[in-house]
């Protein structure tokens, strides 16, 4: 792929820089994310060239949409992004790297970015978008899934948040299934992410090559052109039947993630006693801390939502207020236990959903910054 003018996307310029490929042609500014080994794993230098990117062609007249997608180890489509660097994660913690809240920062100012853009976008999201990638994903104007794709915020796996805006997004979901998939991390395909507004319309995956190219052949000053473009590629997803839905307002729609558990536990269903088995295994601290995030985000704007999380994976990192240095943190330990030893045996503290006070959840809520001084102030 040729570039658009911008030394970082080049990818004769360095390694980091071919992690992302732009070009543009026709109207449309193409960006394909090209960490395929990673799952295209967001580093600090991709959330860089991204934002650069946009960023010269919000003012470039000559680029009137924007796409995205991911390549995969066969090549274009097949996975869209896994989220960000987990592991780069662990070791920035532990070494007391500062590009840790370097990433975090920018990684979210990324997503406003994407969110508030004055031009048209999609995103690609075939195969598997979680984290980072629906951060990215679920800012665009057009999100397109396909019979591929997995779809999930699954952080609270690593003794983590859905952080990337996560509160905003999910908590728009219907009913109380936003409380449900940021607690338990589950799994979408096309037909449940279309059913809880977290997608727009689904493509073949056959057919994603010809959308993609079909769309430098587009005049957008043609009011009609992006949905005749959508209409001619989308495709009728198998219906979706949210079997568990009312389940899951009754359950997750409760004041507590304690009185859910029990709930759930004390249910003699399939649904309820696997679910609360998921819930079991999660970091009790942070699946309390989830459930406050998503209940304050609903009133919030997406820029004080992202400020709130920047707030909140602070105290991820550095858990002063429950006495505990970086390397004894929810975050560290789970993605020690998942990504790192891979022994899947997390050590969380407390052990027991019923054992977290509220003194214990509180803090994450509270800035560490004044409102002037928050690397998010300028969002808007």
């Amino acid at each position: 792929m040729t570039n658009a003018g911008l030394n970082v996307q080049n990818p004769a310029a360095s390694d980091e820089a071919a992690l992302v490929l732009s070009e543009v042609r026709g109207q449309v500014g193409f960006i394909t994310l090209n960490r395929p080994k990673a799952l295209n794993a967001l580093s600090l230098p991709m959330i860089r060239a991204l934002t650069q990117c946009l960023l010269a062609w919000r003012g470039d007249a000559r680029v009137k949409a924007v796409a995205i997608r991911g390549n995969s180890k066969t090549g274009p489509f097949g996975a869209f992004c896994a989220g960000g660097d987990i592991r780069f994660f662990h070791q920035a913690a532990l070494a007391g790297d500062p590009e840790l809240e370097d990433f975090f920062t920018e990684e979210y100012r990324l997503n406003h970015l994407i969110h508030t853009y004055p031009k048209p976008s999609m995103a690609f999201m075939d195969g598997i978008v979680m984290g980072g990638g629906m951060g990215i994903g679920q800012g665009t104007k057009i999100r397109i899934v396909t019979e591929r794709t997995k779809m999930a915020m699954p952080e609270t796996n690593i003794g983590l948040f859905p952080d990337v805006g996560g509160g905003y997004f999910l908590s728009r979901c219907p009913g109380h299934t936003g409380e449900w998939l940021a607690l338990t991390g589950e799994t979408l395909g096309a037909a449940a992410a279309l059913t809880l507004g977290l997608a727009d319309v689904c493509f073949d995956a056959t057919q994603l090559s010809s959308a993609w190219e079909a769309l430098a052949q587009l005049d957008f000053d043609r009011d009609t052109a992006i949905d005749s473009w959508t209409a001619m590629y989308s495709i009728a997803d198998a219906a979706y039947s949210m079997g568990a839905r009312g389940q899951i307002d009754q359950y997750f729609g409760l004041d507590s993630v304690v009185a859910m558990v029990q709930a759930l536990e004390a249910a003699d269903d399939e649904w309820s006693q696997r679910t609360a088995a998921t819930l079991r295994q999660r970091s009790p601290v942070m699946l309390q801390v989830t459930l406050e995030q998503i209940r304050r985000a609903r009133s919030l704007s997406l820029a004080d939502d992202l400020r709130m999380e920047r707030d909140m994976v602070h105290h991820c990192f550095a858990p002063r207020h429950l006495g505990r240095s970086a390397n004894q943190s929810e975050t560290v330990e789970g993605i020690r236990a998942l990504a790192v030893d891979k022994d899947n045996t997390p050590h969380w503290n407390p052990v027991r959903i019923e054992d977290v006070t509220p003194a214990m959840v509180a803090p994450f809520f509270t800035s560490p910054w004044t409102p002037q001084a928050h690397p998010l102030r300028e969002l808007r």
